[in-house]
């Protein structure tokens, strides 16, 4: 079968958009051909500092026939109707057929060379390509990333011949800019061009060129007993930087190492795109550096090492620079600083922020383990970095020089370890801190970060989440699961709260005070009411009535918006790792926010459901749920005792009482100690009583009594299952 070769050569790509757009590129391409009837056998693509490739191998020569049946109006339609049919269509009446009172148009079109498309198709992809930066070049309306400088686009052994702005396909491809022969190389098909663009120094696969880069950045490590700093982000860029990436080994000042080592990468990676050189048989970096050349060197690279080095000691002599005046300026001047620095405009500055953490560190220690002052030490010292010297050079350090300048300034190790890990985890992927100082400063980040933003109605909203709310809700239950942590996030939520409803209206200390008192009713909360009581005197009772009943329902929604949000993180968290996602709604219902005890309830009724019993018993319930609903609309459900031993009462019926006050006890004793499979073996003893139930016993029975009783017994079934959890979210 033939194959399409498709190469767009251009000036240099950034290598951060490079294997985007070679997913883009397969995408377009696929979906214009498929659209067309097309079909193949494999498709890749490639991406290169310099070029885009596409290959399609078992690409028919011609589009098939195609054949459509189009449904026009009814026949008894009006006449316009159908004019404007047959105008649509392009056929005459006689060609219509009718089928059941309807008229229907048969279209047919005859099958296309596949070069056509091909034309049409590489044009529509360049001229719509959705590169996330583009320009113009020349007299040209074309935009790319870069300037394109040739098209090689070749079918079945042929050039595909089309134009854009001014640029003629042809088969002709360039080789390496420096290393190459210079000459245009004519291609024939994939495997020529691969093999000439080889032996012109160019790799086409990334994947090629990160494993050279590997093999031979290894090997020149160990040759001076070294050994390479992994770094798979570093090297997918750097992948994407050289067409024939060539590693070379250099030397660096071993003063430099005095610096944190987190420092002495990051100046490589970023500015330089180096990487780092550890000596296996000690502590941390050796005085070397690898950078990835795109040349084969005739002096084996000494040159570009002496060259690179100097640059990168001018570097590190900044970074020296910054770590020397930061620890003469110190946390009190930072931290004063931090009142000029808006976090939001409706949510206050970095030190209101600070304030806000510091008390719900406070607060959260003795709950995580961690001793209350050291917790609040480490959140007013949090933030203080970031107007340093050497964060404001490197972002990406933020929290890890305030752990250093934390020591240094003589700190104990488990705040300075909170300051330094507090902003963990940020992904997925992220560890998860375990020290419980930096466990309670992380959750009060977050939790403070969080609950703000719905205060103020900034809501992730579809993909977009400006706030990174997703992710703190995500850090948030990771810290809370992976550290068996037994809290409830609610009761954290209305400090922040009262500041994002009040903050617009600084002036009003009374509407502050109140929603403080009445969050304090409300939730119960130490802090609100510590700050409540501190400017009480500030309140006349009519006025604390008046801001209590304006604020309280407002409060109350923001709070269980926050805990929906995390119902749904959570949903996802499990949902990951195998769990249904109905059954953590199930369990939500109940209103419980401890997310250890949601968890186990949701492994322990997913395990349950799994067997016959919870199947069966499932189905019971939504019958008799269903039941119960029909008799709401008809008025309200009779209640009290479920009566036994009444004239004719079935057997089936008595069973089933018994069985649901016993299982009701057992439910009760295994919730109280949060044994949830015994909780579920409980209710699997309910299975067999209410399938006998329904087979032998008539719920609407004629008689008031015998119908009112046997609702009053399906309700009980319905209430001592929902202690476990809401099965009427359950699908299934």
């Amino acid at each position: 079968m033939p194959q399409l070769l498709l190469e767009i050569f251009s000036e240099e790509i950034p290598a951060r958009m490079q294997q985007g757009a070679a997913r883009d590129l397969e995408r377009m391409v696929s979906d214009r051909l498929k659209a067309a009837g097309l079909n193949w056998d494999a498709l890749t693509t490639y991406a290169g500092p310099r070029r885009l490739t596409l290959v399609i191998d078992g690409l028919p020569v011609a589009t098939p026939d195609r054949e459509e049946e189009v449904k026009g109006p009814r026949a008894s339609a009006p006449e316009q109707a159908l004019e404007g049919f047959l105008r649509k269509t392009g056929l005459t009446r006689d060609q219509l057929t009718e089928r059941d009172g309807v008229l229907f148009a048969v279209l047919s079109s005859k099958g296309r060379a596949t070069t056509d498309l091909v034309a049409e198709t590489v044009d529509q992809v360049i001229r719509t390509f959705p590169w996330p930066k583009s320009m113009r070049w020349g007299s040209g309306t074309l935009r790319w990333v870069r300037p394109i400088k040739r098209i090689l686009c070749i079918f079945d052994g042929k050039v595909v011949p089309f134009e854009i702005d001014g640029i003629q396909s042809d088969a002709i491809t360039e080789g390496h800019r420096f290393m190459g022969s210079g000459q245009p190389l004519k291609v024939s098909d994939f495997v020529d061009y691969r093999t000439q663009l080889e032996k012109n120094f160019v790799l086409i696969d990334a994947a090629d060129r990160r494993l050279r880069i590997l093999e031979q950045a290894k090997a020149a490590c160990a040759a001076r007993g070294l050994a390479l700093v992994d770094d798979d982000g570093l090297l997918d860029e750097v992948a994407g930087l050289a067409e024939w990436p060539t590693p070379i080994l250099g030397d660096m000042d071993p003063q430099f190492l005095a610096l944190p080592p987190e420092v002495v990468r990051l100046s490589m990676k970023v500015h330089q795109k180096y990487f780092a050189v550890r000596d296996p048989a000690k502590e941390g970096l050796a005085p070397n550096f690898l950078v990835v050349a795109n040349v084969e060197a005739t002096d084996g690279g000494k040159a570009l090492a002496a060259g690179n080095s100097r640059v990168l000691s001018a570097r590190l002599n900044d970074a020296r620079f910054f770590w020397d005046e930061d620890q003469k300026v110190g946390f009190a001047a930072w931290n004063a600083k931090l009142s000029g620095v808006t976090f939001h405009a409706k949510l206050g500055t970095l030190a209101e922020r600070v304030e806000r953490i510091a008390a719900l560190a406070r607060e959260i220690a003795p709950l995580v383990g961690a001793d209350p002052a050291e917790a609040e030490t480490a959140a007013r010292l949090s933030k203080a970095d970031l107007l340093s010297g050497m964060v404001s050079e490197f972002p990406e350090l933020q929290g890890i020089m305030g752990g250093y300048y934390a020591r240094l300034a003589g700190h104990s190790d488990a705040v300075a370890d909170a300051v330094r890990d507090h902003y963990k985890p940020q992904g997925p992927a992220d560890t998860v801190p375990t020290a419980p100082v930096t466990v309670a400063v992380a959750l009060a980040d977050k939790l403070d970060t969080l609950v703000g933003f719905f205060a103020i109605d900034e809501k992730p909203t579809g993909s977009k989440d400006p706030f990174a709310l997703r992710r703190a809700a995500l850090g948030v239950i990771r810290l809370v699961l992976e550290n068996d942590l037994r809290l409830s996030l609610i009761r954290f939520m209305p400090a922040t709260i009262a500041h994002a409803l009040t903050y617009p209206d600084r002036e009003n200390a009374e509407q502050a005070v109140t929603l403080a008192l009445e969050l304090r009713d409300q939730f119960g909360i130490r802090s609100a009411q510590v700050a409540a009581e501190e400017s009480l005197a500030l309140l006349s009772p009519n006025r604390a009535s008046e801001m209590v009943a304006q604020t309280s329902d407002r409060a109350f929604a923001i709070a269980m918006e926050v805990s929906t949000f995390f119902a749904d993180r959570l949903t996802v968290l499990l949902r990951d790792r195998g769990q249904r996602h109905d059954l953590v709604a199930a369990v939500f219902a109940l209103g419980d926010d401890d997310l250890v005890r949601i968890v186990r309830r949701v492994e322990a009724l997913a395990a349950f459901l799994a067997t016959d019993d919870g199947a069966n018993l499932l189905a019971g319930y939504k019958r008799a749920s269903n039941i119960l609903r029909a008799e709401e609309k008809k008025g309200p459900l009779p209640t009290g005792m479920v009566q036994t031993g009444l004239p004719n009462q079935p057997e089936p019926e008595t069973i089933l009482a018994f069985a649901v006050g016993a299982a009701r006890t057992a439910v009760e004793a295994a919730l109280e100690t949060e044994d949830f499979a015994a909780a579920m073996t409980a209710l699997a003893r309910l299975r067999a009583p209410v399938d006998r139930f329904f087979e032998d016993v008539l719920v609407n029975s004629n008689v008031a009594e015998e119908r009112d009783n046997r609702l009053k017994l399906l309700g009980q079934v319905r209430d001592v299952m929902g202690q476990v959890a809401d099965f009427g979210q359950i699908a299934g």
